[in-house]
């Protein structure tokens, strides 16, 4: 089958997700600047989360950009990705609302490990697929900043709890990471 279906499927997914957490930003009820300050953590959660969502819209629509069909292991691995990515609006929430206590950033950044190993067993699905020599395979190359970008989030969890802000900008660290673009299927693509 091709990847069209699944990829307006995860389309909509995110699109709902970023939905959700937006809708999670409440008004205050007065009409000054000093009213939003105590929004700060809800605003700052919502931020890093909408750019992590983005982060997997982008890398997720390159990914299947590189792929000719998909079968029912990788919608499976797919669906595996969703589900963890539909956990960021709670997680994003509860950090918010508690003002970054130390377990809510931890589970934040277990919901964020899941989502990586999920797109991580993604990317293997598609690879077992098409094979090792395949233009995907040639594109990704050794996956560098997908494997790190795991170990940093497994580290950040338990540093979280020896300081919480350590264990935060590890998240935020994983984030930048990303957010240089990553070309290198982008650049298979154009030749």
């Amino acid at each position: 089958m091709t990847t069209a279906r699944m990829e307006a499927f995860s389309d909509g997914v995110i699109a709902i997700l970023i939905t959700i957490m937006v809708l999670e930003l409440r008004p205050p009820h007065q009409a000054t600047p000093a009213a939003l300050v105590p929004m700060l953590p809800v605003f700052f959660s919502y931020v890093l989360s909408f750019i992590y969502l983005g982060i997997y819209w982008t890398n997720h629509h390159h990914l299947l950009q590189a792929v000719q069909h998909v079968n029912g292991r990788v919608l499976w691995a797919n669906l595996h990705l969703l589900f963890w990515l539909s956990l960021v609006p709670f997680v994003t929430a509860w950090m918010g609302v508690n003002s970054f206590a130390p377990f809510t950033i931890a589970l934040y950044g277990v919901v964020l490990l899941c989502s990586a190993i999920a797109y991580f067993l993604l990317v293997k699905a598609l690879l077992s697929l098409h094979g090792h020599d395949s233009f995907l395979a040639t594109a990704l190359g050794s996956d560098f900043k997908g494997k790190i970008s795991v170990v940093m989030n497994a580290v950040a969890i338990a540093l979280t709890f020896v300081n919480r802000w350590i264990g935060f900008s590890l998240y935020i660290l994983v984030a930048v990471i990303w957010l240089i673009p990553d070309r290198r299927i982008e650049r298979k693509l154009v030749h």
